[in-house]
C-alpha cells in the first residue's frame, strides 16, 4: 500500500512541479552552469547503494574541497544554492528515485556510505529494514537542527515505529517546516 502511494503521489507531484522544476534546473544553470543535477550514492533498503538526484547547489566539485557535510554558511554553496536548500527545492528531484523505487516519501534521510560505521551494527541492520526517505522524522521535527545523534536516533525510532498514520503526520509536519527555518 505504501509503495503504490509514493508513486502515485510522486507522479502527480513531479506532474504538478514539472513547470517550476524547469524554472529551478535554468536558475541553477545560469547561476553556475551545468549539470544542474547532483548525484551521489547513498544507501538504501536493504544496505543496498542507489544514485540519489537532487538539484545542484554547491559549487562543481564541491566533494573535492571539503566535507561531505555542509555547516553554515558554507562557501561552496551558490546563491540559487542558498534559496533552494531553504526551501528545500533541492530535495525535489529525489520524487524521481520515489517513482524508481529507491525511496519513498517518507523514511529515514538515505545515509552515505561512510555513515554506517556511526552505527552499531544491529542498528544499522533496523535502519536498512525502511525505504530511505525524501523527509523523516528528524526533518519533520527538527529540520537540519538535528544534531548527528538525535538524527540518528529519530531515523531509529521510525524504522521501529513506522505506519501509515505515521508517514501521515510527518509529510503534515514537513509541509509546516518548508518555510526555511532551520535550513542549511
Amino acid at each position: 500500500m505504501k509503495r503504490a502511494m509514493d508513486v502515485v503521489l510522486a507522479c502527480l507531484a513531479l506532474a504538478l512541479l514539472a513547470p517550476l522544476l524547469l524554472l529551478v534546473a535554468l536558475a541553477i544553470a545560469l547561476d553556475g552552469g551545468l549539470p544542474v543535477l547532483f548525484r551521489q550514492q547513498r544507501m538504501g533498503l536493504g544496505g543496498r547503494p542507489f544514485r540519489i538526484y537532487k538539484f545542484r547547489s554547491m559549487v562543481k566539485d564541491a566533494a573535492a574541497v571539503g566535507s561531505y557535510q555542509t555547516a553554515q554558511g558554507d562557501s561552496r554553496i551558490t546563491l540559487v544554492g542558498r534559496f533552494i536548500r531553504r526551501t528545500s527545492l533541492d530535495e525535489l528531484p529525489q520524487l524521481l528515485n520515489v517513482v524508481k523505487g529507491d525511496m519513498s516519501l517518507v523514511g529515514p534521510r538515505p545515509d552515505l556510505p561512510q555513515q554506517q560505521a556511526l552505527y552499531a551494527p544491529a542498528d544499522w541492520r533496523l535502519r536498512c529494514s525502511v525505504r530511505p526517505g525524501i523527509t523523516g522524522l528528524a526533518q519533520a521535527l527538527l529540520r537540519s537542527a538535528a544534531t548527528p545523534q538525535q538524527r540518528l536516533e529519530l531515523d531509529l525510532r521510525y524504522a521501529r515505529e513506522h505506519s501509515l498514520s505515521l508517514d501521515a503526520r510527518i509529510l503534515f509536519w514537513t509541509l509546516g517546516r518548508l518555510s526555511g527555518r532551520g535550513a542549511n
